[in-house]
């Protein structure tokens, strides 16, 4: 047999690094098969990144980059719209590292995951009012960034979380004035009077609430609450003159 020059067989070994043993582990220090699964997440192979992660975390799970890729399969599920993966994900991270510095991250991309549950096209395509329809994935998506606000308010998600608890508030608000209003139609005043209460007391700063101060007092009109209506009106007035300014 000839000998292989140096050159060429070191060539060869690079070549066959990064390539998949027949039982697909990926071989290599867990930097090598880290960069693989970063250079497939950078090209939206997330499918690929996803199997490349979870070998990182069965093979490294105590080292530094074990962790990272136990977050990074949280954004791979997310942007796959695997949604209920992407959750369980979070929630295992979030429960296993309470004091990490990837746990921001963590909560802003559960809480994204939750957020982009929210139809749109599809709803503004057939006419579907989004007032009307349960909002469970929004309550879950605001509880999720006010805690993010809560324990991390100066992170780097900060601001887009706040923009989003804004937008959550309001479609949340909307939809508790949607069931009072529904409730009011129907003659069912004290239902309506404390749904749209409800909708004040929760999602306070929403545009929403002066349609919610509208339905209480016209509720307690028709309990023959007087003062209770009177308040709700001055209420409502206050708030008018206060976002006219």
């Amino acid at each position: 047999m000839r000998v292989i020059p140096t050159i060429f067989l070191v060539a060869l070994l690079a070549a066959c690094s990064g390539q998949e043993r027949d039982d697909g582990v990926v071989p290599g220090s867990v930097a090598d098969v880290y960069q693989q699964a970063q250079r497939s997440m950078d090209s939206g192979n997330y499918p690929r990144a996803i199997f490349i992660l979870e070998q990182i975390q069965n093979r490294f799970p105590f080292s530094d980059l074990g962790k990272q890729a136990q977050v990074d399969l949280i954004y791979c599920f997310y942007k796959s719209g695997r949604v209920e993966e992407a959750i369980d994900a979070a929630d295992q991270f979030i429960r296993e590292n309470p004091t990490s510095p990837l746990l921001d991250y963590a909560l802003y991309i559960k809480g994204l995951t939750y957020f982009d549950e929210e139809p749109g096209r599809f709803s503004q395509m057939f006419g579907v009012d989004r007032a009307a329809r349960p909002p469970a994935e929004n309550r879950q998506a605001l509880a999720t960034f006010l805690r993010l606000l809560e324990r991390y308010p100066s992170s780097e998600y900060a601001d887009d979380a706040r923009q989003r608890v804004l937008f959550l508030k309001e479609r949340l608000a909307r939809y508790e004035n949607y069931v009072a209003e529904f409730y009011l139609r129907r003659g069912a005043y004290v239902a309506a009077a404390n749904r749209a209460k409800q909708a004040l007391e929760q999602f306070d700063g929403a545009d929403a609430n002066l349609r919610s101060l509208e339905i209480m007092a016209e509720a307690y009109d028709n309990l023959n609450l007087p003062e209770l209506a009177a308040d709700a009106r001055r209420v409502l007035a206050e708030n008018e003159r206060s976002r006219s300014l």
